[in-house]
């Protein structure tokens, strides 16, 4: 297991923590390749009835680290390591419960809308900057936030990179529940979470497929699309200037790349 992750299990529970606090739990290829072998072994182990994901009480992740991306951007989607965690968690066939607190980015946003009951902390930052970085949306956020929260709001999410809280979270439908802080938030996604060992597991699993199941195929489709344009536009001159920009800490102009 990555070091900067942290594997517990407890009463059919897995847990998985996000453990790189220094880094604001900034995400790795390592990292992405240990959270797509924890899932896959999690969805074989019939010991396990739920998935738990969080940052712990403070951070859930910053998002991609970007000296990482910079480095080595993905480009084979089937060897990439951010896409085949995309695809793990997709393919996962038991309830996933998320608990968020503190800053969710990028991907730390996106990756709720796949997970089954998600909790955050009233005062969560939540944001999905892809186009301040020269970049698109991806997993699948640009078609499951219009149909989930309407054009208009989903426009400022995904075309202004708008930030939103945990608060809002929870009143757009994107939390079940919005708590008071990260202990509270922690505590009540383990409850939920340990909840399914009382329930008949083939069942939940039967119930969260059947749930899942319209529009899969297309939802599928999107997320290669947008993983496609996503790897495309981190070698644009657009990304490049925004991610360089970003690392040398002052505000990008996009005047250079036009």
């Amino acid at each position: 297991m990555n070091e900067h992750l942290r594997i517990d299990r407890e009463q059919g529970l897995l847990t998985l923590r996000l453990n790189r606090p220094d880094k604001k739990n900034a995400l790795t290829r390592a990292m992405y390749r240990a959270m797509a072998d924890a899932l896959d072994q999690a969805d074989q182990d019939k010991s396990v009835r739920a998935f738990l994901i969080t940052g712990g009480e403070q951070c859930f992740t910053s998002g991609n680290d970007v000296s990482d991306f910079i480095q080595a951007p993905p480009s084979d989607l089937s060897s990439s390591e951010v896409f085949q965690f995309m695809r793990a968690l997709f393919e996962f066939s038991k309830p996933v419960v998320a608990a968020v607190s503190g800053s969710a980015v990028g991907i730390g946003t996106t990756l709720l809308l796949h997970c089954d009951l998600v909790y955050v902390s009233r005062d969560a930052a939540l944001k999905m900057p892809f186009v301040n970085l020269g970049l698109c949306p991806e997993y699948g956020s640009s078609v499951i936030l219009p149909r989930l929260l309407g054009h208009a709001r989903a426009a400022e999410l995904l075309l202004l990179g708008q930030g939103f809280t945990g608060e809002q979270a929870a009143e757009w439908g994107i939390a079940n529940q919005a708590l008071e802080d990260g202990a509270a938030t922690l505590a009540k996604a383990r409850e939920v979470a340990l909840s399914f060992q009382r329930l008949a597991p083939s069942a939940v699993i039967d119930s969260k497929r059947l749930m899942r199941a319209p529009g899969r195929e297309e939802l599928r489709r999107v997320i290669e699309e947008e993983g496609k344009l996503f790897s495309q536009r981190l070698r644009s001159p657009e990304a490049i200037e925004a991610l360089t920009a970003f690392m040398q800490r002052r505000v990008p102009d996009f005047s250079k790349s036009a």
